[in-house]
């Protein structure tokens, strides 16, 4: 495999640097911002809830199709050590920095925080699989790229459901000194994935590393850094990605073992070029208070940072906190978002909600903010957009107890070139396009399944809209 970047090992034990100075209180600020000290308190907030409309035509896609995802769920990796089909590798839903010397107690934590994954489960299977819904006439064109509970890999769909390309490289042979964890949930599938315009494609083994690979599936190289969750590639080939790390950190005064979050940045070749601490950064800012709310937390993932978005600047005129090159990250038990000053290495901007198990906050073309809301306990799930130099909410897709609209995990959602919003409910299998009136112009459900009755359905991370100009000849080879 040409090209390796192996620089940083999962195991490692790196202890949190010490942060020189006292802390600060955190300043009172003007208007209605809401601080993540507060974040707490959004867990006893109640979600309100809409109906929504899907008049749509309705398409079932092609048996082959389905077929086609069937037989790759068959195909995913080797069963051994499972005992049933409903323990099948994958990702499925039912549908319906060490100060001191480690105790063995604390070595046995942190082998299990390392091993933090998505275990499987989901909503029960309808039986209905493919593109159900496809209004030409307001849906958005392009090509679809996704990863999938059922296998480690990603697809590329036409708005048709037609399977056009697919990439697939098993854990092992992306991290083959990984042996001791091959049967972990996390080695199953991809959390999430990237497509070069050459069909080159980057995958996340969650908590593992990353793995490039060509439109061959040829490893190009790997990073074994802990990658996690979320990723995002510029225009100079520079990668920013989640990692973290399994240690205790003395400055929290816990005397347990957490994860430690990261903002890695690496090269177009998986070099690491920097590593920033979320925690440092937290520390090292005006809002170092915010601190305590992760002591609540007393251990395990404190933090669970679940989202990365490099900001271009466009929204810095109305907030200097949101200036090109900034980070905006999310803090799903946390419930809040916050913006990191690359530079400065330090939080300069932070913000709870009215969203609880919050994911993939990023900034719109108009200023605003859109935020896909998990709900929590709720069982309903939201899509908010919202002004965050006001805080004012001026657009909702909420799901109700009728409708089912309900991702406890994952889940994302994107404004598309035609202005309607592409939603992925992940548990689900299921990704949908919504116009502004919230009505359904398509939808994906996944027709991989597993389980003896074909009861379980497989994970949807994300479904990616790319333009109908992305070029993708490559992918007739």
């Amino acid at each position: 495999m040409p090209g390796h970047a192996r620089h940083s090992i999962p195991g490692a034990r790196r202890a949190l640097p010490t942060i020189p100075g006292a802390r600060r209180a955190l300043p009172t600020l003007p208007g209605r911002a809401v601080l993540l000290t507060a974040a707490v308190l959004i867990m006893l907030a109640g979600c309100s809830t809409e109906k929504t409309n899907g008049g749509a035509d309705t398409r079932e896609s092609s048996a082959m199709n389905q077929n086609s995802l069937q037989e790759s769920a068959r195909q995913s990796p080797a069963l051994q050590g499972r005992k049933s089909a409903e323990d099948r590798p994958g990702r499925w839903r039912v549908a319906m920095g060490d100060g001191g010397r480690l105790s063995g107690e604390q070595l046995a934590e942190i082998e299990r925080l390392e091993s933090i994954g998505y275990l499987s489960g989901s909503k029960t299977a309808t039986g209905v699989g493919g593109v159900t819904v496809h209004d030409r006439t307001r849906a958005g064109h392009g090509y679809n790229f996704f990863t999938s509970g059922h296998f480690p890999g990603a697809l590329l769909m036409d708005m048709d459901g037609n399977i056009l390309h697919e990439w697939r490289c098993a854990f092992l042979d992306a991290f083959p000194e990984c042996v001791d964890i091959v049967l972990d949930e996390r080695t199953q599938h991809w959390r999430r994935s990237y497509l070069y315009e050459n069909g080159d494609v980057l995958g996340i083994f969650e908590g593992v590393g990353l793995v490039k690979l060509d439109r061959d599936s040829n490893i190009i190289w790997t990073y074994d850094g802990g990658a996690h969750h979320d990723l995002e590639v510029m225009d100079d080939g520079r990668i920013f990605v989640l990692t973290r790390d399994a240690h205790r950190v003395p400055r929290l005064k816990l005397g347990s073992v957490v994860l430690e979050d990261f903002i890695t940045i690496l090269s177009s070749n998986g070099e690491e070029l920097d590593r920033i601490s979320i925690l440092s950064a937290f520390w090292d800012s005006n809002y170092d208070r915010a601190l305590l709310a992760l002591k609540m937390r007393r251990s395990g993932d404190i933090t669970h940072t679940n989202t990365i978005e490099v900001l271009d600047g466009s929204l810095a005129d109305r907030l200097p906190a949101f200036r090109k090159a900034n980070v905006l990250i999310s803090f799903r038990k946390l419930h809040a978002i916050a913006v990191v000053d690359i530079e400065a290495r330090k939080v300069v901007w932070l913000m709870a909600g009215p969203w609880i198990g919050q994911h993939q906050p990023t900034v719109l073309p108009n200023d605003h903010i859109l935020v896909f809301d998990n709900g929590g306990e709720t069982d309903i799930s939201r899509v908010i957009e919202f002004d965050p130099v006001t805080q004012e909410e001026v657009w909702r897709y909420g799901g109700s107890h009728d409708d089912g609209f309900y991702t406890k995990s994952c889940g994302t959602s994107a404004l598309l070139p035609n202005g309607n919003i592409l939603i992925t409910e992940s548990d689900n299998g299921r990704a949908f396009e919504v116009t502004r009136g919230r009505e359904i112009v398509w939808e994906y459900r996944n027709p991989a399944r597993a389980g003896s009755r074909s009861q379980l359905i497989a994970t949807i991370f994300e479904m990616v809209r790319l333009p109908e100009s992305f070029p993708v000849g490559w992918a007739e080879h």
